[in-house]
């Protein structure tokens, strides 16, 4: 173990917890439809009515010429055959100006909205995810969005113009020994006469190996985690891997060195010490990009079921009139529909300013990536044999060439990019018991003082009075209730009483486990994912509902949807009390101690000589760089 990984493995689990305490933005300026639902609230009037969009000719213009250029110069069979995007590819893209979606036209950009920018990736991720991660980890966490947020006018007019000409920008968090803890982060930015100087290591670097300009985070002695631009040709850079991946793979993902390189002091992002809250802001709309793709998985694998179980025949009628399929089509054709009302209202929501979406962007990118990665398994179940098979191999014996299992592995990521489930469910928990530990956060402290925590006892008394007689009536106790919705009156109705229901159950949880809520991670997480589920249903009736006169089969749909979504929240509501949560952990830790490793014999395993986590040592690099250039056009 190196010195820098011994100084990551002392950070302790108190000091882990505040710094991304300190990273979270705090305070609620704007009102918050996922925050109401999370309280007990259901404040439908924040997304009823439906918010519409403004109009941008330009922008829908702009989605016109990419998707013929998708069509007739992007071939996703040949990036995925040859693990590589092509230059001309990068060529196009820049030319029709999709790597400035997100930059503002007095920087050279499109300056779309987030509505289109999302819709301009499900158009590109259903030509190749690849190449959709590619614009995504550019311009959803890479330079453009932290210098559109946090830039001075010179960081912008410097850098802004040569991305959206087309140069590709990158991310630079994670490292060898360090994931979703930034407190153990050990790349660092020593002060020196005119800036700083960078070492480290980065990991899984989307876009590290063509990326020009980098967005790097490294701990600024006593000052803190900062985010940095850093210019990706600057001396002392390495790129000494490119990775590779189950799936998209096209993408260009790096393990990046950073040995004595010089970085001005004008690159500092926001200021000294703020690179984690830069972080997460940024993600805030940055994880919108990620739905997008799913969507896009979503209404291809619906299009392969339909049409694959309309024509193929088994037992004398097509497989889709078998009710074990029919079943499998139903849950791809609602997901779909809900997955892109959730991302649709999102993104009506970030554009129009007027509410804080941090904990419905968390929500849609949980909902949508799990539920994704399920829409993709059913259709390989659905296609049968021919769903394992590769798209090439399809072809070559005068088959379509439907490419199910890619799809598959393609989404796979999703689960774990910008934040794994398990980090999404905590951090959205985080959110959703603010409003408890504001104001009784002391009395579970265990290192609050008397004087701390008879304050505490008292604002909690006055909060808790007034709130809780809320939690006992409201609309959705009524027949006439929501009644304008119509035939989905009674989903909106569940989503009122279970907002309240929730509610209540995360008060119990509180009141049951005080400070040990926080281990209670399955509890928080079934938590969230009820209001996942919350959420979903409310977009997909708010929708449908206002939508009903151009689209009336959207009523069908939500319908479908809230069905189906009823039945997995009241399995949830269910587990949060009976569920074998204490057994598995105690299970685990006999595994973890050895008792249950009799259970591995019996199999070969491969000789154990590598480590499970690489050590790294600071100083120049020893292998060759493989970064790659695009050359001009």
């Amino acid at each position: 173990m190196t010195t820098t990984q011994r100084k990551q493995a002392d950070v302790s689990e108190k000091q882990a917890r505040q710094v991304a305490e300190a990273a979270r933005e705090s305070e609620w300026r704007k009102p918050s439809f996922g925050k109401g639902l999370f309280l007990g609230r259901f404040p439908l009037e924040l997304i009823d009515p439906w918010p519409v969009a403004e109009p941008q000719p330009d922008a829908e213009e702009f989605l016109t010429r990419l998707a013929e250029y998708l069509r007739t110069e992007v071939d996703g069979a040949r990036i995925e055959r040859e693990d590589r995007i092509p230059d001309e590819v990068f060529h196009g893209l820049a030319r029709l100006g999709a790597f400035g979606m997100k930059i503002d036209k007095e920087y050279g950009g499109l300056g779309l909205s987030n509505l289109h920018y999302c819709k301009a990736l499900t158009l590109v991720a259903s030509a190749s995810p690849a190449v959709a991660a590619l614009l995504s980890a550019h311009q959803s966490i890479g330079v453009p969005q932290p210098l559109k947020k946090f830039g001075t006018p010179a960081q912008k007019q410097a850098f802004l113009p040569r991305l959206a000409a087309g140069e590709v920008s990158a991310f630079l968090l994670t490292e060898p020994d360090v994931g979703s803890d930034p407190a153990r982060l050990g790349t660092v930015a020593e002060p020196v006469e005119g800036g700083y100087r960078l070492n480290g290591l980065k990991l899984w670097a989307t876009n590290g190996t063509v990326a020009t300009l980098l967005v790097v985070l490294a701990r600024v002695p006593d000052r803190g985690i900062t985010a940095f631009v850093v210019e990706g040709d600057s001396p002392g850079i390495t790129v000494e891997r490119r990775n590779s991946f189950l799936g998209l793979r096209g993408l260009e993902n790096s393990l990046t060195r950073f040995h004595d390189v010089s970085v001005p002091a004008e690159n500092v992002i926001g200021g000294l010490g703020k690179g984690l809250r830069i972080a997460l802001t940024t993600l805030n709309t940055g994880r919108l990009s990620l739905p997008a793709m799913c969507v896009a998985a979503g209404k291809r694998a619906l299009a392969i079921s339909r049409e694959w179980s309309a024509e193929r025949v088994q037992w004398g009628r097509p497989v889709g009139q078998h009710e074990a399929v029919a079943g499998k089509i139903a849950f791809i054709a609602a997901t779909t529909y809900a997955m892109e009302s959730m991302l649709d209202l999102c993104c009506a929501l970030a554009d129009d300013d007027q509410n804080d979406i941090r904990i419905e962007a968390a929500l849609v990118k949980l909902f949508a990536s799990e539920m994704a990665w399920r829409v993709g398994d059913e259709l390989v179940q659905i296609r049968g044999g021919r769903g394992f098979e590769r798209a090439e191999s399809l072809t070559a014996r005068g088959e379509r060439g439907a490419e199910s299992e890619q799809i598959l592995r393609d989404l796979r990521i999703n689960r774990i990019f910008e934040g794994s489930t398990e980090i999404m469910h905590l951090l959205i928990a985080r959110e959703a018991v603010d409003a408890h530990l504001t104001v009784a956060g002391d009395i579970i402290d265990p290192e609050a003082g008397l004087g701390r925590r008879a304050r505490a006892g008292a604002r909690a008394g006055a909060f808790y009075a007034r709130w809780l007689p809320t939690l006992a009536v409201g609309r959705g106790q009524t027949l006439s209730g929501y009644e304008e919705y119509g035939p989905l009156a009674a989903h909106v109705r569940f989503v009122e009483r279970s907002s309240r229901k929730l509610a209540r159950s995360t008060f119990y949880g509180m009141s049951r486990w005080q400070g040990k809520l926080e281990h209670k991670q399955r509890f928080l997480g079934r938590i969230v994912d009820i209001g996942a589920e919350l959420f979903a249903m409310s977009a997909v009736c708010v929708r449908a509902h206002a939508q009903r006169a151009d689209t009336p089969a959207g009523l069908e749909l939500a319908d479908l949807f809230c069905r189906q979504a009823r039945l997995r929240a009241e399995a949830l509501f269910a587990a949060l009390w009976d569920n074998t949560d204490p057994v598995d952990v105690r299970a685990t830790r006999r595994v973890l101690d050895g008792r249950y490793a009799f259970l591995e014999e019996g199999v070969l395993t491969p000789d154990a000589e590598q480590p499970w986590v690489a050590a790294w040592t600071p100083g120049s690099a020893t292998v060759d760089d493989v970064r790659r250039r695009i050359p001009r056009a």
